[in-house]
C-alpha cells in the first residue's frame, strides 16, 4: 500500500485504547480490580511475580476462565490506578521512586525489586492508601539492566 493521494477516514480504536477487550487465559480467575497482565502467548492474566509479563491495566469485571486459553474475554482499563505497597522494608516503593517503574508483586500489590518481575507501571505517587502506579502507556523498560558494556 502506498502513500494516501486522498483523504482517508482513520478510525479512532475503543476510546484511544484506554479500554481493551483481552483474552483470559485457560483455567485462569481474574478479580475485578485486579492488575491484569499479558503473558507471552498474549493471554490475560492476574498479576504475579514472574519475567516476560507485560502489565495491562486494571480488571473491570471478574471473568472466571474455566475453558481453553481465549474462551473468555475481560475488560481491562489503562490509566493510574492506587496498589498496594509490597510489606517487606526494603522492596517498599517509596517517594524515591516517583517517575521511575515498579513492578508486579502479585494481582493487587508493586514492589521495587525488579529481579524476577515484570514492569507494573510508572509510580505517580507514593503515600499511605499505597501506589499510584500509571499502566499502559508503554512503559517497557527491562526488569533488569543490562550488562555494562552491552
Amino acid at each position: 500500500m502506498g502513500a494516501l493521494t486522498n483523504a482517508r477516514d482513520t478510525v479512532e480504536v475503543m476510546n484511544g485504547g484506554k479500554q481493551l477487550v483481552l483474552p483470559v487465559k485457560a483455567k485462569t480467575t481474574i478479580y475485578q480490580g485486579a492488575l491484569v497482565a499479558l503473558d507471552a502467548d498474549g493471554y490475560a492474566v492476574p498479576g504475579k511475580k514472574a519475567e516476560g509479563l507485560t502489565a495491562a491495566g486494571r480488571a473491570e469485571e471478574t471473568v472466571e476462565n474455566t475453558g481453553s486459553d481465549g474462551e473468555l474475554v475481560i475488560r481491562v482499563t489503562r490509566g493510574v490506578f492506587v496498589y498496594a505497597n509490597t510489606g517487606t522494608a526494603a522492596n517498599k516503593v517509596g517517594v524515591g521512586h516517583v517517575l521511575k517503574p515498579c513492578y508486579i508483586q502479585d494481582d493487587q500489590t508493586v514492589t521495587a525489586l525488579a529481579t524476577g518481575a515484570s514492569v507494573a507501571g510508572l509510580v505517580i505517587r507514593v503515600d499511605d492508601n499505597g501506589v499510584a502506579v500509571e499502566i499502559g502507556t508503554g512503559l517497557t523498560v527491562p526488569a533488569t539492566a543490562p550488562a555494562s558494556g552491552s
